[in-house]
């Protein structure tokens, strides 16, 4: 069992790990078996990263230490071929970010271990949706007739992605905004674009994206101040989202960019919630899948 993309869950699998991450928040049951979790990330990264580790420190998985700048990868070792050792000494599930999209396409259906996929490229970071998810459903308790627009920096998110198709399946009506050269086609198949200071008086969530400045070509860049005049939430559009919606990124934020420096902790910010959520959600993803894992062995054995 792999979480690769949101397409690889059900609505019931998505409503069944946020209910499994609510619990978890209220008491933490550790996982009774011994199992070996291993975490490859091959670009740099705070959140993901230190929330799968917490998660399972907490869920009492023995954590395998790898480190990508002194493994044998550097040596010129295929991904597949460092998966399938992992594999081999006894690893049972492994927690994966890299640079390629879809590079799990080159594992998926030769390698046993359970491999999450901790964001792949400009393509899919299921756990940061189901986080956001998680967030989103503690302050409306339902996601159909909510009106969720995603700023920014659309084309090179993978966050963007993950949340479109999940909240579109789960009834959300989701909007895209931000520089017109920065959308995507395909994810505008799943939303509008909408004018951002209109987005802001309509919104029920601001899902606010970090800009890559690392994924442009050259030239494709705003200078700072012209982008958070244009396309950042400043302090007076702030004051003109409606009174019950929520302001949320992914993050790291570049403060004073997409969002005012005093904004990132407003009443309204949900921003360290999230991260507070992913330690939650990361722990029901790794029960889910080592839990279908162990289903799957007891088919096989049968």
């Amino acid at each position: 069992m792999h979480i690769l993309t949101m397409d690889d869950l059900t609505n019931e699998d998505m409503l069944q790990l946020l209910h499994q991450a609510g619990i978890y928040q209220q008491s933490i049951e550790k996982i009774p078996d011994s199992y070996y979790a291993a975490n490859l990330f091959f670009e740099n990264s705070t959140r993901t990263k230190s929330s799968f580790e917490m998660a399972q420190k907490k869920l009492g998985l023995n954590v395998l230490s790898f480190d990508a700048q002194t493994a044998s990868i550097q040596k010129g070792e295929s991904l597949y071929d460092t998966v399938k050792t992992l594999e081999a000494i006894g690893v049972d599930v492994a927690v994966i970010r890299h640079g390629e999209d879809r590079y799990f396409d080159q594992l998926e259906g030769r390698v046993k271990l359970s491999i999450i996929n901790g964001g792949d490229g400009m393509g899919h970071h299921p756990s940061q949706c189901l986080l956001d998810l998680m967030t989103i459903h503690q302050e409306f308790t339902a996601f159909k007739g909510l009106t969720i627009t995603i700023v920014g920096d659309i084309r090179h998110s993978r966050v963007a992605r993950s949340n479109a198709m999940a909240l579109k399946r789960l009834g959300a009506k989701v909007q895209f905004s931000g520089p017109e050269a920065w959308m995507d086609g395909e994810l505008l198949e799943m939303g509008n674009y909408i004018n951002f200071d209109k987005a802001v008086e309509v919104s029920d969530v601001l899902m606010m994206l970090r800009v890559q400045h690392e994924r442009h070509a050259f030239g494709q860049s705003f200078e700072k101040a012209e982008y958070h005049a244009l396309y950042g939430l400043t302090a007076e559009r702030e004051k003109r989202m409606p009174i019950k919606s929520i302001l949320m990124h992914p993050a790291p934020v570049n403060r004073g960019v997409e969002i005012a420096d005093e904004l990132v902790e407003c009443e309204r910010s949900r921003i360290f919630k999230q991260m507070t959520n992913g330690v939650f959600v990361r722990m029901a993803m790794l029960k889910f899948v080592l839990q279908k894992r162990e289903a799957q062995k007891h088919e096989f054995v049968n």
